[in-house]
């Protein structure tokens, strides 16, 4: 089961949106979000909000990838979350993520009894490759109690 997969599994909002993750590895998420009238804003567009979806998704995925390995010790949360609307999306969109820290360093600080922080980059573009949206999620991962 690959990162996305697991993702999609384990979040509704994830089936709800129909994304489809084209790839999620320890370097880059790749996640699509096809053209729905049913999540279209006033202007007939993809919905703020499930653009939000789309790009915390993919960071989501690349997260999974790169610590999923940790799961037995830690849970990823998202701490916060920005977002840049640049230009108007219309269509089929996709949010492409990437890691902001070596997963080495994040892991050495979860060994040292830590609770680190890292942020992943979302770009959200148009099919026509149109930059429409960037996004950055800190991420944490909580050590089990």
């Amino acid at each position: 089961m690959t990162a996305g997969d697991m993702v999609a599994a384990s979040v509704p909002m994830v089936r709800t949106l129909n994304l489809e993750f084209l790839e999620s590895t320890a370097d880059r998420a790749v996640v699509r979000m096809p053209d729905q009238p049913d999540f279209h804003n006033h202007v007939g567009g993809p919905h703020a909000g499930a653009m939000f979806t789309l790009a915390e998704s993919a960071s989501g995925a690349i997260v999974m990838a790169a610590f999923g390995e940790q799961l037995t010790r830690a849970v990823p949360l998202a701490v916060n979350a920005q977002i840049a609307y640049k230009k108007l999306a219309m269509g089929e969109v996709t949010a492409t993520a990437t890691l902001g820290r070596p997963v080495a360093d994040v892991v050495a600080e979860l060994d040292a009894g830590g609770r680190p922080e890292f942020p992943v980059a979302i770009e959200i573009r148009r099919a026509d490759g149109a930059v429409t949206g960037e996004m950055t999620v800190i991420w944490t991962l909580r050590p089990h109690a």
